[in-house]
């Protein structure tokens, strides 16, 4: 048995133990912090995790957010940036992403270096995560923050060599994005390909709108899934 001593830690473990976990984003800037005790009341209760972030949010928000979910003592509070800014050390942890998919050095390394100022002194954990964006169909608001190029679904192999190249260089999660409200979600296929070359955790997301959505990635070999939209519109269908 493994000793959990880490949010990483525990999705190594349940990664291992084929325990399948689901996390709902709350974009801040979306999110009303009176109606959070509804909200929590309103989760799937297969859900093990909150995220908390957005390609572009208002300075302050995040906290705000991080700040009213940790009041409640509940889910793991993970923080999922879009940038720097939306860094707070209120939460339990943070995605420390490198946008591997892109080649701008802006989401690569830039806004890591500025955000080190921010994180040197907190409490929050650290983890390394290759985030890779997919073609979902539409174009999302992380395509026009990052000013990258999706990859296109059709190219697995690249797909699964740009993960490969992220657990290479130290990542320990690999989280396939096809982005806020996609209208496709990542392919079984490409889930699949992905998760039998790798030995790190994968984490999908973007465009899973159903329990069978949902489903299908768990099936491909997901081992953590992210529904943020469909949840925060009202359209996820149970």
């Amino acid at each position: 048995m493994i000793e959990v001593q880490s949010y990483l830690e525990e999705i190594q473990q349940a990664a291992y133990e084929n325990r399948k976990l689901l996390a709902v984003l709350v974009d801040p800037d979306k999110f009303d912090e009176n109606s959070i005790s509804e909200f929590i009341q309103n989760l799937p209760k297969e859900t093990t995790h909150i995220f908390v972030g957005g390609s572009t949010v208002e300075e302050g928000r995040t906290c705000a957010v991080v700040k009213a979910f940790k009041n409640l003592r509940g889910l793991p509070i993970i923080l999922f940036p879009g940038d720097h800014s939306q860094i707070s050390s209120h939460a339990d942890a943070l995605l420390f992403l490198s946008l591997i998919s892109g080649r701008n050095p802006e989401f690569l390394i830039e806004q890591q270096v500025r955000s080190v100022k921010k994180i040197r002194n907190t409490s929050l954990e650290i983890i390394p995560t290759g985030y890779i964006l997919i073609d979902g169909g539409r174009e999302t608001s992380v395509q026009k923050v990052s000013n990258t190029v999706p990859l296109a679904q059709m190219n697995v192999e690249q797909i699964v060599n740009t993960a490969l190249a992220g657990q290479y260089s130290g990542k320990k999660l690999i989280y396939l994005e096809a982005g806020s409200g996609a209208n496709n979600p990542v392919s079984s296929e490409i889930i699949s390909s992905v998760k039998n070359e790798l030995n790190i955790p994968v984490i999908v997301g973007g465009g899973i709108r159903s329990t069978q959505q949902l489903q299908q990635a768990y099936d491909a070999g997901a081992d953590l899934v992210v529904i943020g939209t469909a949840f925060e519109n009202g359209s996820f269908q149970q």
